[in-house]
Formats: C-alpha cells, sequence, structure tokens
C-alpha cells in the first residue's frame, strides 16, 4: 500500500493491490472513494501532484506509468515499453519531472517529463533492488534505498556524483524526506528509521515492532505550494495539462489522439477493438501506438461471451449466458436495456446486420439460428435443422449472406442467405473446433480460427481457395479483422495477439495477461459499409426485411405482435373498417403494444382474398389476380409432393436413429461445451459411434491398449482431474511437466491410473469398445476414488509487494524466512 497526501486537499490517497483499486479520503477516514477502480495489477508507486492537481502511479503488474485527475478522471497512460518492474515514483513539479526506479532484470533509475516525454536513465550499475525513492529539492539530490545492495545511496538529479549514505541497512522500502532527514520503512527490522539526508549519520529508530510495513510518506503544512503553470484556464487544454521543463503540454485520454492544434481531443478513439473476457468489455485504441485496455463502463456484467457493435445508433450488443440474456448498451455504460430476455440456452454467437437493423444469434443450448430486430421484436427462428453446436457467426449485408460455424460431431462452416435460406455447407473437412469467424469485406474472403487443429485458415466466400494462415496456435477462440491485420484471442496464452492477414507474418502480442478472453471485434467508420435493397424503409417490409443477393423477401415473426403483418412489399394489411383497404408501407402504423388488436380475425392475403378486409398476408411471393387459380393448382401439387418426402424422410431418420441408439457397446462420458455456465460437475451419459468432439479445450490422446484400459492421455485444462494410463502423466510442450504419485491399476495389468487436479472448463472421456470399463457403475466409482486423490497444483506467480521476499537470516536477528543472499529474479519469491 501506498499514501501521499497533498497539502491544500488535506487528502490521503494509497493504493491497494489485493482489491486492485487507488483510493482516497480525508485525513480522518471519512468521504472515502475509489478514484481508480479498473485496469490494475500491482500498484506500487503512487504519487501525487499537489501543484499540478494530479495523482501518478507505477504498476508492475502491467509495466505502466500511468497519470490521472485527482477525482481518477481523464485517465492517460505516459509510459508502457521498456519497463520490467516499475516500483517507486516520486515528482519535483517545479522542474517537471517525474522519477522512477525499475527493480526488473536489468534495475534502473529513470528519469522522464511529467508527460511521458524526454524519457532519460540515469543510473543502469550497481543496483539490485531499488524501492524507496525521494527527491531533495533544497538540496538538489535524488536518494534511494536498495534492499538488495541493503545500502541508502544519492546523487544529484542527473544520476551524477553518486554516494552511499547508510549502510548496511538491512531491507529498505519505503522513503521520504522531511526537513534535514530521511525517514524509510525496514521490512526485516519492522521499524521506522532515520538518519541526516546529507551525510546520513545519526540513524536511529523512530518507530519499532510494526509488522507489514510499506510505504511512508511526509506532509509538511508550513511549506507553500509552487505555483501551478495548468492554472490559468488549465493550460489552455480541453482534457489534460500536464507540466514539463520550462512549459507545459496537452494530453488526451489513453487511446484518443490529440487534434492537429495541440489543445483538443476527440471524445473516444476513431479506430478500436472492443474485446470481452466474461466480467467485462474493454477497448484497445487502434489509433495510438499503446495498445492499452480501457474499461467500458457496461453495468451488470456476469459472464459475457459474444459482442457486437452497430455503428449507426452507437449501441453495443452482448450476450449474457449465466443471465441468458442478449443486451444493449452505449459506450459510456449508459443506456444499457435487455432485447432478448426469454428462450436462450447458450448464446455463443451474435452478428448485427447494421443494413437491415436486425440481429442474428446462435445457440448451442437450443441448437437454433435466430433472428429479431435490434429492438428485440419480430424474433423468428431461421436454421434448427442438421445444428450440433453453433458457434460463431457474421453477416454480409451488401451480399445478402449469413455464415456460421458449428464444432458438433461432424465440424463444418456453411452459408445461407439472410432470410436463412439456400443454404450451403462451405467446408466440412479437415476441420476440428471452428471457434471464431470474421470477414473481410474488402477481399472477400472469411478468416475462422481453429483451437483443435490449432491453426488460423481463410477462405472465399464459396469455401474455396483455403489456405492456413497462421500454424500453430495455441488455443485460439475468437478473432476479427482490421486493415491489414487478423486480430484473435487466445485462451491459453491469456493474450490478444495479431498478425499480417495477406502471409501469415510479424506475429506480435497486443495484449498479455487478461484472464477470461472471449470474443473480439474491431469498431472502424469503415468496416460497417455498403447498403442493399432494406436500407430505405426496411424495404417496404411491415416486420422483417431479408436482403438476398439480387433481391430481398419480407417476412413475419414466429410469435404474432399484435400488428398486422405482410410479405408483400409495399403493402400492409390494415384493421377491419369500413372501406377497409391495403395502404402503403410508407404510411406503416407505428408499433402496438404487445396486446392483441380487437375485431374480427384477420385473413391472409393471398391472392384469392387481397381485397378482404383485414386480411393477413403470408406468402413471399403474390401471383398476378388472373392466373389465381392455376397457381393454386400447382401449388397445392407441389405441397402434397413435399409432405409424402418429408413423410419418408422421417421414416429414415426414425429408423437410423433407433438402430444407432439399440447398439449399447459404447457411451460416452462428457461435458456439456462451451462450459460458460455449466458446473464441471454436471456430467451427462450420451452414446455415440466415435467420440465426438465435444470439448473446446485440446485434448491428445494416443491409441492402443496395454492389458485392461485403453492407453490415452486426456489434457483437462480448468478444474477436473486428469487420468492418465501412463506411468509418467506429461502435457505438451507449451504447458509444464506433471508427475502425479501412482496408485495401483486394474484390469489385467493394466498400467497405474494417476491424477491431478488442474483447472478445466470441459472433458470428453472416451471409453473404447475394445477396452471398455466394465460398467458405468465402475466408472463412476473410479471418477469418486480420483476425485478423493485430486491434490492442486500451483505454481509461482510473480509477487506483488504485499508478499515477503526470500532472504539470508543474519546471526543475531531474528529469524523473517529469508532464506537466500542470492538475488532472484524478481524482488520476493517465496
Amino acid at each position: 500500500m501506498c499514501t501521499m497526501a497533498p497539502p491544500a486537499a488535506g487528502k490521503v490517497y494509497w493504493s491497494d493491490s489485493t482489491l486492485k483499486k487507488v483510493s482516497r479520503a480525508n485525513m480522518d477516514g471519512s468521504e472515502h472513494e475509489e478514484i481508480i477502480a479498473t485496469g490494475l495489477m500491482t500498484t506500487d508507486g503512487l504519487a501525487v501532484d499537489a501543484v499540478g492537481r494530479k495523482v501518478y502511479w507505477t504498476d508492475t503488474g502491467t509495466n505502466r506509468i500511468e497519470v490521472a485527475n485527482l477525482d481518477g478522471s481523464m485517465r492517460r497512460v505516459l509510459i508502457w515499453q521498456n519497463l520490467d518492474s516499475p516500483r517507486a515514483i516520486a515528482l519535483y513539479n517545479e522542474k517537471g519531472y517525474m522519477y522512477w526506479t525499475d527493480w526488473g532484470e536489468n534495475a534502473k533509475l529513470e528519469r522522464a517529463a511529467m508527460d511521458g516525454t524526454d524519457r532519460a536513465v540515469l543510473i543502469s550499475n550497481n543496483l539490485g533492488w531499488p524501492n524507496g525513492l525521494a527527491v531533495d529539492k533544497a538540496g538538489a539530490q535524488l536518494l534511494w534505498a536498495d534492499a538488495h545492495t541493503e545500502r541508502i545511496e544519492a546523487s544529484d538529479l542527473n544520476g551524477l556524483n553518486r554516494r552511499t549514505l547508510v549502510s548496511p541497512v538491512q531491507h529498505p522500502y519505503g522513503m521520504t524526506l522531511l526537513g534535514p532527514h530521511i525517514y524509510w520503512t525496514d521490512w526485516q527490522s519492522r521499524s521506522i528509521q532515520r538518519a541526516d539526508k546529507a551525510s546520513g549519520a545519526n540513524a536511529i529508530t523512530v518507530v519499532s515492532n510494526l509488522p507489514g510495513l510499506m510505504d511512508i510518506q511526509a506532509v509538511d503544512r508550513a511549506t507553500p505550494l509552487a505555483f501551478n503553470k495548468c492554472g490559468r484556464m488549465n493550460g489552455g487544454c480541453t482534457h489534460l495539462c500536464l507540466p514539463r521543463p520550462n512549459s507545459t503540454s496537452c494530453a488526451c485520454p489513453t487511446g484518443v489522439l490529440l487534434k492537429g492544434d495541440g489543445r483538443s481531443c476527440d471524445d473516444s478513439p476513431e479506430t478500436y477493438l472492443l474485446f470481452s473476457n466474461r466480467v467485462s468489455v474493454r477497448r484497445i485504441s487502434l489509433d495510438t501506438d499503446d495498445h492499452t485496455d480501457v474499461h467500458v463502463p457496461v453495468p451488470e456484467l456476469h459472464n459475457v461471451i459474444s459482442l457486437d457493435y452497430d455503428s449507426v445508433d452507437g449501441k453495443l450488443y452482448y450476450t449474457d449466458v449465466t443471465l441468458d440474456v442478449i443486451r444493449r448498451s452505449n459506450l459510456d455504460g449508459t443506456g444499457m436495456e435487455t432485447v432478448i430476455s426469454q428462450g436462450l440456452k447458450t448464446t455463443d454467437g451474435l452478428a448485427v446486420d447494421w443494413v437491415a437493423r436486425n440481429m442474428y444469434w446462435t445457440d448451442t443450448g437450443r441448437n437454433t439460428i435466430e433472428v429479431a430486430r435490434l429492438d428485440g421484436t419480430c424474433r423468428k427462428v431461421l436454421v434448427n435443422n442438421s445444428l450440433d453446436e453453433p458457434r460463431a457467426i457474421a453477416v454480409f449485408p451488401s451480399k445478402g449472406y449469413l455464415f456460421w460455424t458449428d464444432w458438433g460431431h461432424v465440424a463444418k462452416i456453411e452459408r445461407s442467405h439472410l432470410d436463412g435460406s439456400d443454404r450451403k455447407v462451405l467446408i466440412n473437412t479437415d476441420l476440428g473446433w471452428p471457434n471464431g469467424l470474421t470477414l473481410d469485406y474488402d477481399t472477400r474472403r472469411i478468416f475462422w480460427v481453429d483451437a483443435h487443429l490449432d491453426r488460423i485458415e481463410s477462405s472465399d466466400l464459396n469455401g474455396k481457395l483455403r489456405q492456413i494462415l497462421v500454424s500453430p496456435v495455441s488455443h485460439p477462440f475468437a478473432l476479427t479483422q482490421q486493415d491489414r491485420w487478423i486480430y484473435w484471442t487466445d485462451w491459453q496464452t491469456k493474450s490478444i495477439q495479431r498478425v499480417d492477414k495477406h502471409a501469415g507474418r510479424s506475429k506480435e502480442t497486443v495484449l498479455a495477461n487478461v484472464e477470461g478472453l472471449m470474443d473480439i471485434i474491431v469498431v472502424s467508420p469503415n468496416r460497417q459499409s455498403g447498403s442493399n435493397l432494406c436500407s430505405a424503409n426496411n424495404g417496404g417490409c411491415t416486420h422483417l426485411c431479408f436482403a438476398k443477393t439480387n433481391n430481398f423477401v419480407c417476412s413475419c415473426p414466429d410469435e404474432p405482435d399484435g400488428r398486422p403483418c405482410s410479405t408483400i412489399s409495399g403493402y400492409v394489411p390494415t384493421p377491419p373498417t369500413r372501406g377497409g383497404h391495403l395502404t402503403p408501407a410508407s404510411k406503416l402504423p407505428k408499433a402496438a403494444s404487445d396486446a392483441p388488436l380487437n375485431g374480427p380475425v384477420l385473413h391472409n392475403c393471398t391472392d384469392k382474398n387481397l381485397n378482404v378486409e383485414g386480411c393477413l398476408q403470408s406468402n413471399v411471393i403474390s401471383a398476378p389476380h388472373g392466373e389465381g387459380l392455376h397457381i393454386s393448382y400447382v401449388i397445392g401439387g407441389v405441397l402434397t409432393v413435399l409432405a409424402i418426402l418429408i413423410l419418408i424422410a422421417a421414416f429414415i431418420i426414425y429408423r437410423h436413429k433407433k438402430s444407432k441408439f439399440a447398439d449399447p457397446g459404447l457411451s460416452n462420458l462428457t461435458y456439456s461445451n462451451p462450459s460458460y455456465r455449466t458446473s464441471t460437475q454436471e456430467v451427462k451419459i450420451e452414446a455415440s459411434q466415435k467420440p465426438p468432439i465435444y470439448n473446446q479445450l485440446r485434448y491428445k490422446k494416443e491409441g492402443g491398449v496395454d492389458g485392461g484400459y485403453t492407453k490415452e492421455k486426456i489434457r483437462i485444462v480448468e478444474g477436473v482431474c486428469l487420468l492418465s494410463t501412463d506411468d509418467d502423466l506429461y502435457w505438451d510442450k507449451d504447458l509444464k511437466q506433471i508427475k502425479p504419485s501412482s496408485r495401483g491399476g486394474g484390469g489385467g495389468g493394466g498400467g497405474g491410473l494417476h491424477a491431478a487436479c488442474m483447472r478445466a472448463d470441459t472433458v470428453s472421456l472416451q471409453a473404447s469398445s475394445s477396452a471398455s470399463l466394465d460398467d458405468d457403475g465402475e466408472t463412476e466409482q473410479l471418477l469418486r476414488e480420483e476425485t478423493s486423490e485430486c491434490s492442486s497444483v500451483s505454481t509461482l506467480t510473480t509477487p506483488s509487494s504485499t508478499v515477503t521476499p526470500q532472504r539470508h537470516t543474519r546471526r543475531g536477528l531474528p529469524d523473517t524466512g529469508w532464506a537466500s543472499a542470492r538475488k532472484p529474479s524478481t524482488e520476493s519469491q517465496v
């Protein structure tokens, strides 16, 4: 925890690395408020510019130095490159400089202007863990405490004339200046120490027996504040005014470019990424060089999976599979509303048709593809057959196409018109788990990620000219495209990465260390462009308008909404009135409430009763009145033939399924996937002739029978036990090796059965017919035994300032648990 109190406001500021927040309160503890509550990991250093009314901090988790107004507004990243583990930070407002220490692999002490420019390394040799840092304005010197070299040192403001003030000190952490003295906290002696700032002499213990000491700051209310360079009209800036040596500069919040006038900023970036990580939606500007993620303040997020954006109204659309809803809101968090609240199970994919004002979604729980207006009205099921596990979905409004992926038993990528007609399988070979799907509207190509085959591929809009763009990739989930780049989220590396879309080169990490990454989309003025026949006045349709390649169709929702619906473009049936007649769609009445209209029953607007009062149109195409009799005979004959064919097909399918499920020889123990909401303890037994790919997390299986059980390795990445019949359980080259304790094997000399608990979302255990377990009861018994013997596996994580480092124990001093005199890779390793 770091504290700093500006004398003018009488506020104390501190960071909490456990809560990952920066807060402030009055000196008596009243008026507590959180000023920075998102986007923090380990805020080690904190400094308040009481003159310029700003707060600066270092984050050793994100390796950034940031600034914001004292209330947390207009937050901006100043330094983001070549930082390893930035720790302490100190300001010299009168000179316009900020200083900080970095105790990473190459420890150093640096300086920059308070706007982040003119960066320079002052000291980079003979440093270990430079912790505390203070600026002696009166003495024109820098002072710092090094917990590894166990010294307190000083230099001039340029890093020259370096000298040792106090040595040895045990483990100094925080440091401050007050009058002629320096004060510092010591972790090992658990005390606050003091010495002369000029010579380091007269060192004494001020307070002892204070466990858990962290930062220390001095407050001198008698010292007047310096002149504020930004005090007059905020330095002429519309947003941030930051001091520099001999001047000031204007700056914008993170991700926003400064305009040509050098003083004003836009409200938001022009081109940016939006991505979800279950409990939040974040933005990464592509206008600026720093790819810093900024939280989008959308309220009430529980488990956000899929995203899309409507550039016309500036609305963000997203699915929440915990609440089973589809919602939308403005990017500033206002105007949040639920557009679909019922009849959803696991909505994996979401796509907005910005031209016709419709939205499409896949539901892998119900195995359907549905559509509705952007406000949630006129809901209609488009595809509900031959879908196994529909996942991603994308629209091409100007072409009238709808694309989606299916990672079920037979993985495939399909296409149809926007009304679900003319369905066509584009790719169904050499696919594993086609997760993400995006379209390049410029080159007319499809891009998708395959989390089972570990690669990114593309093809043309017909599934031809297929090519592999990147291979291997770890575990990609979603992807998007902008300019020359393909961006994707990766579950295993917990990162957002990008690569050149033409040759698969120039691969780089955009953002790292993000838990729970899900969908990712691009918001750009040029991405949602084009038009079709539904652009103007909804194509003259009363409800749904679906564009096709060269024409369009009108359609009605599955559930009547009380408004007369017509599939004849340009006409809408009116409620029965005296002299009732059809009216042009350009004079459509406003949407009525959900209650049905009173009056006589409405008729279908067919060719025979087109002039009947209150007719309800249900056909897509209307024949001329003179040919109505011939058309009716033709349609009747066609419908009769179709009915006979449907009955025959239903009988064949029934016989096929009866024979398929009659064989009890095989069974799969599977977990539902994607397991965004379902616990991994909820197990279902399914029968299948082949082991289907039900889990999106990769697993490696080696065939062959050795004794009683099938010899196979199964990877589980979140929350279930790993089972293996091999002597040594191992992971792929990209994961750490695990060697659990063995237990006796069973079943005729089979190998030992091992178990280790890892985190997992999904798992599929396939028992082969040649060496299956005796029965389901034995399977469940083994699982219960293995569950009881599971042991958690923990990995060494990068420590924060709240963890006590290990060091050697000196003779005559209390044992503090410090074990090694050798400098580890980080300051504190447990």
